[in-house]
């Protein structure tokens, strides 16, 4: 019985080159996609972003909710006022107001080490 030969570098090419071929072959044979399947995903993915941007907004409503709710439902003593909170619930702060908050938030920290 005759041992495995080894294919040399000639074999090995044509072999890979009618693979190639095999699968341009099969490639081009392949049915057109359905336009009417092609647009039923379409659909179905624009409705699963929307609905996803759409979670998304709530969520970050919530959020938005959550630290107003925190920030009127704050004490006076600046320590306990989160500056974060204050931040969030009104972009439109002053840079005095913001220090303000960040003064309050660096004196709750130390308050803390005390």
């Amino acid at each position: 019985m005759a041992g495995y030969k080894t294919p040399d570098f000639n074999e090995r090419a044509a072999a890979a080159r009618a693979a190639k071929q095999s699968a341009l072959d099969q490639l081009r044979n392949k049915a057109a996609p359905d336009p009417s399947v092609v647009a039923a995903r379409r659909a179905a993915h624009a409705n699963r972003e929307a609905a996803a941007a759409e979670r998304r907004a709530a969520r970050q409503l919530a959020i938005r909710e959550a630290k107003a709710a925190k920030l009127n439902n704050r004490t006076q003593n600046p320590e306990e006022c989160d500056a974060e909170a204050l931040v969030a619930a009104s972009p439109e702060r002053s840079e005095a107001e913001l220090k303000v908050a960040r003064d309050a938030k660096y004196a709750a920290r130390k308050a803390r080490k005390r």
